[in-house]
């Protein structure tokens, strides 16, 4: 096979539609964009959310709840997913491993089974997973935010 004998696959690649090139084409006199209003003039584009005059949605809809600015974000991470690494475990190793973001504080929490001793470094550990770690002859090692 030589360079200028390369070619696209048969049905990969289909010619661009020409609008508002007669009505041979199929696509001529409206050029698809219906008859008449708005929608069909050149330039047309429309504010998200607007429904034409109406009310709407998000302006219907009473509003409902708060966002609290003091909430503490913390990446969680469970002891089931700390086996899969081994060694010592560290805030740099699990960011690594991409079950954590990096900036924001870690917390181990207890959800699987620990079958080995392993020595854990985060800012926090739940009790159950504080339990289990230590009594596979691991360590918890609490870091300061």
């Amino acid at each position: 096979m030589k360079l200028h004998e390369l070619s696209p696959a048969p049905g990969s690649k289909a010619s661009k539609k020409r609008i508002g090139r007669g009505p041979g084409s199929g696509h001529g006199k409206t050029a698809g964009r219906g008859h008449k209003g708005q929608r069909s003039r050149s330039g047309f584009s429309q504010r998200l959310g607007f429904e034409g005059g109406q009310m709407p949605l998000v302006r219907r809809v009473p509003k409902r709840g708060f966002t609290n600015i003091f909430k503490k974000q913390i990446e969680i991470v469970n002891v089931e997913n700390l086996m899969e690494l081994g060694g010592a475990i560290t805030p740099e190793k699990l960011i690594a491993a991409g079950l954590v973001r990096s900036g924001k504080p870690i917390k181990v929490l207890g959800r699987g089974e620990v079958d080995r001793s392993i020595v854990v470094t985060a800012n926090s550990f739940s009790a159950g997973a504080r339990k289990k770690i230590e009594a596979a002859g691991g360590t918890c090692e609490v870091i300061d935010s």
